[in-house]
Formats: C-alpha cells, sequence, structure tokens
C-alpha cells in the first residue's frame, strides 16, 4: 500500500465518523496542537464546532467530490447536504434542503491532523436558508 493509499484510507475512516456525527471518535485523528485556519485549538474544540451545524441541521453530510494526496497533505472537495431543522445564523427552521461547496486542506504529521484550513460556502448556504 502506497503512502497515497493510506492517507485515503484514513480520510475514509475519518469520514465516517464525521458522516456519523461521532466527534469523539472524529477528535482522534486531530493532533494535540491542531491549528484550524491558523488558530491553534485542542481537539475537543475542534469537534464542537460542528454541535451548532449537527444541531441545525441534524442530516448534514459530506460527500467527496475530489481528494488529492501529496506526501504530508489531504485535499477535499465536497458536496455537502443538509436538512435545514433548527435554528443557524439567527434563521429559525426552514425544512428547506441544501447543497453547498466545501474545500479542506488537512495537513498531516505523523499520521494525525496537525492542521486544517477549511472553506465552506457560507453565502450559498445562507441564501438557501433565506
Amino acid at each position: 500500500m502506497t503512502l497515497h493509499d493510506e492517507y485515503r484510507a484514513l480520510y475514509q475512516s475519518y469520514l465516517e465518523y464525521c458522516n456519523a456525527h461521532d466527534f469523539d471518535s472524529m477528535a482522534s485523528f486531530y493532533a494535540p496542537g491542531i491549528t484550524v485556519n491558523g488558530s491553534p485549538m485542542d481537539p475537543g474544540a475542534v469537534t464542537a464546532q460542528f454541535e451548532p451545524l449537527i444541531s441545525a441541521f441534524p442530516d448534514w453530510h459530506w460527500d467527496v467530490a475530489h481528494l488529492v494526496t501529496d506526501d504530508e497533505n489531504i485535499v477535499v472537495h465536497f458536496s455537502v447536504t443538509g436538512t435545514h431543522r433548527g435554528a443557524f445564523a439567527g434563521i429559525e427552521a426552514t425544512g428547506r434542503r441544501v447543497d453547498v461547496s466545501e474545500f479542506t486542506l488537512y495537513h498531516l504529521e505523523d499520521g494525525k491532523f496537525a492542521a486544517v484550513w477549511d472553506l465552506l460556502d457560507m453565502d450559498s448556504l445562507i441564501r438557501q436558508i433565506s
């Protein structure tokens, strides 16, 4: 198995936990000194960011459109879907289905995500529930 195959397998395992909304298991993939969009965080704080999103969109689901690896990084382009069932960004539940793009770069160190840069098309999400 090549390094790229290992990274793909690692990411697939992580994605399964993400889509199951299993925050504890997700946190196990994060290095203790992880940074997210340049800000240092502990693994629990990283997963806590997902809680309001999952509360508002309980069926939130990431589907990989593209996944690229190199010797230290995994880059993913997602299609993300969910149904607006709870308040989000000050907008009460609408029951509307959303479909947005997300791009994330994961930098790996010792088999863990040490740095993450993430860009979700939040403008599109807000337009779809407004």
